[in-house]
Parts: structure tokens; sequence; C-alpha cells
């Protein structure tokens, strides 16, 4: 069996976030870390690839003794979901085995704001985003530095989109047991940085499953059906 999946879901802050993003130049006074926009709205997004990597790092503590230093190196389960660029050390001395990359079998895509965070902003005249000031304060000399940190307002949604690749049949119920892991880990960790000072706290939720390409039977309809009952535990 081959073909691909489509997980659509739900990312909500609990907590403002912020996910930095490039600014041509710093005038005096202005923000000094903005948030990364979608371009074509000037709305803040989250980039799939700074999902993908918090999700990778999280389960990779969860199901190894210590976190691996190379991600080449990670649990056989996590390798094949989110792929990896060479062979693990304990196979390199192996020369039967032959040096490769493979792409994972989850694709991310840039998760954007909902249609209904949108509306309910310009409903209530809401700001996307907020400005928070911080300082950090030298214990010897007492001399504040003040800092201006823009962030996502909290209880923005935001639209997961990911699509699984079919590979091995019998492996799909065990790629989304991991991945329901990832997710829940997530829910008590935090997206994006300065988490450890309340940044970042978000749910995952309405997460569903529907075939895009693939030839759908009673087979494929029972596992995507006992994937959507796995995906409901986060």
């Amino acid at each position: 069996m081959y073909g691909k999946l489509e997980i659509n879901g739900t990312l909500e802050s609990m907590t403002g976030l912020h996910i930095g993003g490039g600014s041509e130049f710093a005038a005096i006074g202005a923000v000094d870390s903005v948030v990364i926009r979608d371009v074509k709205d000037d709305m803040p997004m989250i980039p799939g690839s700074s999902f993908k990597g918090k999700l990778r790092t999280l389960i990779a503590k969860q199901l190894s003794e210590a976190l691996p230093k190379e991600h080449d190196n990670d649990d056989d389960r996590i390798r094949r979901l989110f792929g990896y660029s060479g062979l693990k050390d304990e196979d390199k001395k192996d020369k039967s085995k032959k040096k490769k990359s493979k792409a994972g079998r989850l694709y991310f895509s840039d998760m954007f704001l909902s249609e209904e965070s949108k509306d309910e902003l310009k409903k209530f005249e809401l700001d996307a985003t907020e400005i928070k000031f911080e300082n950090t304060i030298n214990r010897l000399t007492g001399i504040a530095n003040p800092r201006q940190i823009e962030r996502a307002i909290k209880g923005l949604k935001y639209d997961i989109s990911l699509i699984y690749n079919i590979e091995e049949e019998s492996e799909i119920k065990e790629d989304f047991e991991t991945l329901k892991t990832a997710f829940k880990l997530l829910k008590y960790d935090y997206l994006g940085a300065n988490g450890t000072r309340g940044y970042g706290r978000v749910d995952i939720k309405e997460l569903e499953i529907k075939p895009v390409v693939v030839e759908e039977n009673d087979k494929l309809n029972n596992i995507i059906a006992s994937c959507e009952k796995i995906l409901k535990e986060v």
C-alpha cells in the first residue's frame, strides 16, 4: 500500500508566542525582537520548520536515554517520521551498509492564522501581537537593561496541516503513536522562544485524518479510524 494521508487540526496559543523574524534595521526605540509574519496579510505565523524541529527534539528526548548529538542517531521510529541524512554511529563500521539520506514520512507546512482568529481580531478590534517589556538586571551594579519583545497574543488559533506518506502498512499505527506522543509532549512544553518565562504554551486539538492520494477500501478506512482514535488521546 502506498499513498498519502492529510492530518489537519488546530494549534491554539495559551500564552503569548514568540517565534522570531528578521528585521532589516533597528531604529532607536524599536522593538528588539519581532515575530515572524505572513508576508501576504502581515499576521503572525508558525514556520513548519519550527514546529517540526520542536516535535523531533521532544520525542527524541522521550525515546532516548540521552538526547543524541546527531539526528542520524535518533531512534528508528523518529528517523522514519522526520528523516535522516546518514547512518547511525553503530552502523558506520559495517561496510555493507552505505551512507544514504531519506526524507521523513511526515511533511510539514507553515501554519497560518485561522480564519476564525482573523474574524475575532477584526470583530473586537484587536492587534494580533503585543509588545512585552522585560529587564535584565546586573546583580552587582543593579543596572537594568530593558528590552522590547513582540509576541503573538494568547488565544490565537493556527491551522495545522501535515502530510503522512504511507510506506509500510504494518508501521502506520506505530507512526501515529509516535506522533501522538510528540504532540502531547509539546502541550506540556513550549513552542518558540522564552518558554521558561511563560511564553509559548500551546494546545493541539481537533485533529482529523483524511486520505488524499490513496485508493480507499475497508482495510484503509479501518486503519484511519484506528489512527484517529490514537490522535484523540492528544
